[in-house]
């Protein structure tokens, strides 16, 4: 496995062959985005324990919806049991996996926690949580470069996990110029399409039906979003050898 240096006009390519596969198996991409949605709310519910078994499950998850755009990529249909590739991989896989996500869910409970008490000094709740979210999310910015590449290099490449958070976040400075214009890129597309959408539904039938309209083409616009992290992986790394795992599509 070796790193692979791209310009930052991919960032763009990018972006268009996540547009591109997501129409080419629409029912397909968004039925198992919204499956893994469906998952993350149920389990959600569970006391004390949902958003642990929440977080462990994120990078099973992320490889799942890879490995569902690398199938429709290559013209197949990717089936429900695609969302589950980091488990039919074999033991040794799917530990690592596992291992993967009790570091995210440390890391993730750890930067929340911190977030609610970096941003609670405001005088009033509303700014106080306006702040908390933001610090949040700040400090959650260097938990998703170290997992952006991670469950693929450990599932596809057989990386151990210290190994592939560290290969990501080198991946992710390296193509930085790239990755800033793929996340540009998808910042025009959301605005482009929740403009035209909110002028379309306000013209139509007010207010009430923009925002109708507003929930599920954001729900798509994230499922296409997500199919394109394929790429992102795909375009980073080169195997030096042919993938170890038959049952599942090569990057």
């Amino acid at each position: 496995m070796k790193l692979n240096v791209v310009p930052p006009r991919t960032g763009l390519l990018w972006v268009r062959l996540g547009i591109q596969t997501f129409v080419r198996q629409p029912l397909a991409l968004a039925g198992l985005f919204f499956m893994y949605m469906a998952v993350v709310i149920v389990i959600s519910q569970i006391p004390v324990l949902g958003p642990l078994i929440g977080g462990l499950l994120v990078p099973a998850a992320t490889l799942g919806l890879m490995a569902a755009t690398a199938e429709a990529a290559g013209g197949r249909f990717p089936l429900p049991t695609v969302l589950v590739s980091a488990f039919r991989a074999g033991r040794q896989r799917a530990r690592a996996m596992l291992v993967l996500g009790a570091i995210y869910t440390v890391g993730s409970l750890a930067a929340t926690t911190l977030g609610g008490l970096l941003g609670g000094g405001t005088p009033s709740g509303a700014q106080r949580s306006d702040a908390s979210t933001f610090v949040t999310l700040l400090l959650h910015l260097p938990l998703f470069i170290m997992f952006w590449h991670a469950p693929a290099l450990v599932h596809w490449h057989g990386v151990p996990p210290a190994k592939s958070l560290f290969f990501s976040v080198v991946a992710c400075w390296r193509n930085l110029g790239a990755l800033l214009v793929y996340g540009l890129g998808w910042m025009g597309v959301f605005i482009a399409v929740g403009t035209v959408l909110g002028l379309v539904g306000g013209l139509a039938g007010g207010a009430g039906l923009a925002r109708t309209v507003m929930v599920p083409a954001a729900l798509l616009m994230a499922a296409m979003f997500s199919t394109s992290i394929w790429f992102t992986f795909r375009d980073s790394f080169a195997a030096d050898a042919a993938p170890s795992t038959a049952a599942d599509p090569a990057p």
